[in-house]
């Protein structure tokens, strides 16, 4: 199926549950229209900073990541009577230099916007992980789909903290799946 149709047809979304398993994230391919429902972990730069530093000094990390989903998000405050702000994506190359070695962790699955490294990649292939690009822009809209917020670490960091999130029917689209394919390339490949 290709995004470059219009209109998008929500039955054709695949409902995916959180954490992901092994043979979930196997059967998930690039371009594939998902609905995330479960338990995921945010994080963006200080947070990664941070899990790296942690694991420099031989310290255990506030989550164990096996079979986790890290969202590159930083939401803002809720109003009266929400769980949570705005909650769009934040630009995913910025975690590049510090995915693969969550990934050795067994980090299964990140989300946030736009292409991953070649390294990235690589790592999420060799770890049977997959990456998810959420909807940009539509930071107000996705933060329906977030029923229940906990602060997990780092709360000095704000907005960039490590929070839980339980989500239900988050839209996703599968970027890069276990096999190494890139949906982003392929639509590159169809305009020609």
């Amino acid at each position: 199926m290709s995004l470059l149709r219009a209109p998008i047809d929500f039955a054709d979304f695949k409902p995916v549950t959180l954490p992901l398993a092994d043979d979930a994230a196997a059967e998930l391919r690039a371009g594939d229209l998902i609905f995330l429902t479960g338990t995921l972990y945010t994080g963006r730069d200080q947070t990664h900073r941070r899990l790296c530093a942690l694991l420099d000094e031989g310290r255990e990390l506030p989550v164990d990541l096996r079979g986790q989903l890290l969202y590159y998000v930083g939401p803002s405050p809720p109003r009266p009577g929400r769980v949570i702000g705005a909650a769009g994506p934040t630009t995913s190359y910025r975690m590049d230099a510090y995915t693969p070695r969550l990934l050795d962790l067994g980090l299964k699955a990140t989300l946030g916007k736009g292409a991953r490294s070649l390294p990235v990649r690589e790592a999420m292939r060799q770890h049977g992980a997959v990456y998810f690009a959420a909807f940009g822009g539509a930071g107000a809209l996705l933060s329906q789909c977030i029923k229940a917020v906990d602060l997990v670490a780092f709360e000095d960091a704000g907005p960039e903290a490590m929070f839980r999130f339980e989500v239900c029917d988050f839209p996703a689209v599968v970027i890069n799946d276990v096999a190494g394919r890139d949906f982003y390339e392929e639509i590159a490949a169809q305009k020609g």
